[in-house]
């Protein structure tokens, strides 16, 4: 992981040290490569000034980009692209609160192909841990982050970022939905889109909110979120099953999800505004639950067809939308 970083422009230099005032930095270890190599993200050293180091997303379009799954369409490069302005605009003119941290955007431009976005380095303010297995310390820790994100934004417009957020719309993937083999899913693919995009009650989704995307303190208890390329309107569960998919099981999701569930709505509850009813809102999301599981096994069978997520689980819960469309 700590591969040396390529060199940086002067210019972007001059950027970045004149946003975080420092009189001098150095190029640190690459954090990251940008999905299909799209870039990377880096670490800098600064001096004079009192951040001891930032963290640099540098997005450059490739002229020939690699996927993982082998779709390289100019579909997929568009909204790449677009993904990256989003998050941008997101950084420089949204911002959350001390319960669903982020990092604070220092600086962002962008150089014809090119794009630059200086945030804070989330290690130095505490959220040094990543995971790649959670205990339910943990799993509380990202659901009630996403619980406070959920009620800051809720009724909020996504003004700059995607009208409807994540990043497996199904709008956004009509390849995927192309290439899939289950017909009866298929041909309700349009309905369950609707109906979720049709909540009365919708708010900003993080869009992305795998258990790679949190920063963990030491202890665990506390948490910060960051990759915002797919943030936008929508139904919270969206976030949720999301989140929950990437860290569970089959069988730790039977034994798991209702209790989890609870979680999340007594969290959300707590950091909600007085004004909104919250039990016709816990009644719609915990009604839209499956529909977004659902609506994720949908993009997940066109895409990587033998995904480990396709499981007992996911198929029950697809199994009951269905079930519930043709009443």
């Amino acid at each position: 992981m700590s591969a040396v970083a390529v060199e940086m422009k002067q210019e972007y230099q001059d950027l970045i040290l004149q946003a975080c005032d420092a009189s001098s930095l150095r190029v640190g270890a690459k954090i990251q490569t940008l999905w299909s190599g799209y870039g990377e993200i880096v670490r800098l050293h600064l001096e004079g000034c009192d951040r001891p180091s930032v963290v640099v997303k540098h997005v450059k379009f490739p002229e020939e980009a690699e996927h993982p799954g082998g779709w390289n369409t100019d579909r997929s490069h568009t909204r790449k692209v677009k993904s990256y302005q989003v998050e941008t605009h997101w950084y420089q003119n949204y911002s959350t609160n001390q319960s669903c941290r982020i990092p604070a955007c220092l600086a962002a431009c962008s150089y014809g192909d090119e794009m630059l976005i200086v945030l804070e380095d989330l290690d130095v303010a505490g959220y040094d841990q990543r995971r790649t297995s959670v205990k339910d310390r943990e799993i509380k820790a990202c659901l009630s982050w996403l619980a406070h994100f959920h009620a800051l934004f809720l009724g909020v417009a996504p003004e700059g970022l995607w009208p409807v957020g994540t990043y497996w719309h199904l709008e956004t993937r009509p390849d995927e939905l192309e290439a899939m083999d289950d017909a009866e899913l298929k041909a309700a693919a349009g309905d369950i889109d609707r109906i979720l995009n049709e909540c009365r009650f919708k708010t900003i989704v993080h869009g992305d909110a795998k258990l790679a995307n949190f920063c963990f303190s030491q202890s665990g208890k506390d948490v910060a979120a960051v990759d915002f390329q797919y943030v936008g309107g929508g139904c919270g569960m969206k976030d949720v099953v999301y989140f929950l998919g990437s860290c569970m099981d089959e069988r730790e999701c039977e034994k798991r999800v209702p209790g989890l569930l609870d979680y999340y709505f007594s969290e959300l509850k707590l950091s909600l505004k007085k004004d909104v009813d919250f039990h016709a809102l816990e009644k719609e999301w915990r009604e839209m639950f499956a529909f977004a599981w659902t609506d994720f096994h949908r993009f997940l069978l066109g895409w990587r067809p033998g995904h480990w997520k396709i499981n007992r689980y996911s198929k029950q819960l697809t199994k009951e939308v269905l079930r519930k469309l043709k009443q």
